[in-house]
């Protein structure tokens, strides 16, 4: 079947669709019922199965005779470390951590925060909660203090699980420090917690409630897998709300599983005992769905990367990572690739290594502009797919099912919804758009399993920031348009989609045609208020290494271009050169704070920026064009 017939089959029978898929996890209690309708657009799966999620993505591996394989390889090239853990001892590992939990009294449905850095303990402390039904909540190691607080009031964790320090290039990060501090700013405090001292920092315990890693394992019985309902909370993961308090986006267990098992071979395309990488980090979603528990779910070998595209210790990482693992299928952010090309534009760095054994890339996490994929495409004879969804779904929403077929690459789209999905593009009325049309894409209800079913202890914000928009929709918070194919074009979020003398603009199609300049590395476009227009359009060019032409002449190229492609009616006159955007870890930039700047409106200094010294750069760059006015 191609992936229209299993589209419409999905279409026909939503229910018989994921009951079928969920014939390749191991139940305690196989589902009798799929979606349970629980009234008020509120909607769960598999609710009343009984799974373990642990046991599918580490034991039944050993029991079915495949203990030996690796199930993780931790490759750092900023610790020169590199070592491989095999589902067996992945099991064992994880079994005694959770009995050292457990004989601390951490038990089914408590919280757990984790605070780590990109190693193999921090794969072992998720799946040591999910062993034991708690729920964890990974919070990015190095999070700021306050910010860190925030989530321990929120979640209440009996326990958190952290590391001494984490490594950036050139620089220890010492997450000790930022957590003592974050428990003391919480009301909420932990019972205990368990510090991992890596060799590169031994933090000091706080008598009564530190306990070290190793020594608090001694002794303890291994713990079994317990089970859980199908509608238990696997995990919690914050994601930055608009109103600058965090959400809580809970995940349920049993869709989960089903979920991201359907999805490692039907969109990535990779077999158990096939190496799988996304280079992400465990704090953001990619790193729990697809470097923890999507490929050991699928029982493939998963690598936990610890570097930078570049700089660890040059361009040429990814590659060789690539290379030496025999990576079959690679997922990362666009902003990587970006960074790769600044660095290598002409790609030398590509030719030292032998990518035959990867079949192809995967982007997600922000737009991917045409000019990147196609830079990747070129450089490494691989397809490069771009597909969309979010830390909401866990999952996709739209990308290329290769696994069922490949379906014809056009750029600047994501291609088509998934099964479980039924993507549509309304009118601020609610209206379907014509194809073609800009308009807010929001999801026909019910989502498919695995999704967020509510905000942790937030039912009421759930509602309001995801169903009330469009009644009978969930609301994704991006604008797009759909074409005559079926293709799904992420323009812009809904708060991009900036209007110039009545004419709604996407800035990403204006970004498009400004990274088609060839000495333009990255770009962003913000709208800025104007009295007269509404909005106007600002270009910040970041430009490639090596560029030593006058940025003025740039910058006048830039406009000429966006002018001639789009046309007058983008009023696009304002291009500046900047060394850097403002982004956060996860690489994606912050154009809301950019407007504020540009506007000068007060703003919140985004938790999760990567590099707060970027918007004073930002600042003097505005100034230069006159902004803010007055």
């Amino acid at each position: 079947m191609g992936y229209r017939e299993v589209y419409e089959g999905w279409k026909a029978d939503p229910e018989g669709f994921w009951m079928e898929a969920a014939q390749a996890i191991d139940w305690v209690e196989a589902p009798k019922q799929a979606l349970f309708d629980r009234g008020d657009h509120m909607y769960e799966w598999f609710a009343e199965a009984k799974v373990n999620t642990c046991w599918n993505a580490v034991d039944r591996h050993v029991e079915q005779g495949r203990g030996e394989q690796t199930a993780i390889i931790y490759d750092s090239p900023i610790t020169h470390t590199k070592r491989e853990i095999s589902y067996v001892e992945l099991r064992n590992r994880v079994a005694n951590l959770a009995g050292a939990l457990r004989a601390k009294g951490v038990e089914k449905g408590d919280r757990v925060i984790i605070y780590m850095p990109m190693i193999p303990e921090a794969l072992e402390a998720m799946l040591a909660c999910a062993r034991l039904g708690a729920i964890h909540s990974v919070v990015f190691g190095g999070f700021a203090s306050n910010e860190l607080a925030v989530r321990i009031d929120d979640a209440k964790p009996k326990a958190i699980i952290a590391a001494s320090c984490g490594m950036e290039p050139g620089r220890v990060v010492h997450y000790k420090p930022l957590l003592d501090g974050a428990i003391e700013m919480a009301e909420h405090k932990p019972d205990f917690c368990v510090i991992f001292q890596r060799e590169q920092e031994v933090a000091e315990l706080k008598e009564g409630r530190d306990v070290n890693w190793h020594g608090f394992q001694f002794g303890v019985k291994p713990a079994e897998c317990v089970p859980v309902e199908g509608n238990h909370p696997a995990y919690i993961l914050y994601t930055s709300g608009t109103t600058g308090q965090p959400k809580g986006v809970v995940r349920p267990t049993a869709g989960h599983l089903v979920a991201l098992n359907w999805t490692m071979k039907n969109i990535y395309n990779v077999d158990p005992g096939e190496v799988f990488w996304a280079a992400s980090d465990v704090g953001w979603v990619v790193g729990h769905s697809y470097i923890c528990y999507g490929p050991l779910i699928a029982g493939n070998t998963t690598i936990v990367f610890e570097g930078k595209p570049v700089g660890t210790p040059d361009a040429g990482t990814f590659w060789r990572v690539i290379e030496e693992h025999d990576v079959k299928s690679f997922f990362t952010a666009p902003t990587a690739f970006r960074a790769v090309k600044r660095e290598d534009p002409k790609g030398e760095f590509v030719k030292k290594y032998d990518l035959s054994g990867l079949r192809a890339i995967y982007l997600a996490g922000e737009r991917a502009d045409p000019d990147t994929i196609e830079w990747t495409q070129k450089m490494t004879g691989k397809p490069v797919y771009d597909h969309w969804w979010q830390t909401e779904t866990g999952y996709t929403i739209a990308g290329n099912p290769v696994g069922i077929e490949p379906l014809p690459v056009k750029l600047g789209s994501p291609t088509v919804a998934m099964p479980g999905y039924d993507v549509q593009i309304l009118d601020e009325g609610g209206n379907q758009m014509a194809p073609g049309e800009l308009g807010a894409i929001a999801v026909k209800l019910p989502l498919p399993p695995g999704t967020l079913p509510t905000l942790w202890n937030a039912e009421d914000r759930f509602k309001k920031s995801y169903l009330t928009t469009f009644p009978g929709y969930y609301e994704t918070g991006d604008a797009g348009m759909i074409d005559e194919d079926g293709y799904l074009y992420i323009m812009a979020r809904t708060d991009d989609v900036i209007n110039v003398a009545g004419h709604r603009l996407s800035t990403g199609g204006m970004e498009e045609v400004l990274a088609s300049h060839p000495d333009v590395a990255e770009c962003a476009v913000i709208g800025i208020s104007d009295e007269l227009k509404g909005q106007l359009p600002v270009g910040f060019l970041c430009l490639s290494s090596g560029v030593d032409r006058p940025h003025d002449e740039i910058a006048k190229e830039c406009v000429k271009l966006v002018r001639d492609r789009i046309g007058p009616v983008a009023a696009f006159k304002l291009a500046v050169v900047v060394d850097r955007l403002p982004k956060t870890r996860s690489g994606k930039i912050l154009r809301g704070t950019m407007v504020s700047i540009a506007d000068g409106k007060e703003f919140k200094m985004p938790a999760t920026i990567d590099d707060p010294a970027i918007l004073d750069e930002i600042r003097d760059a505005l100034q230069t064009i006159g902004y803010p006015k007055g």
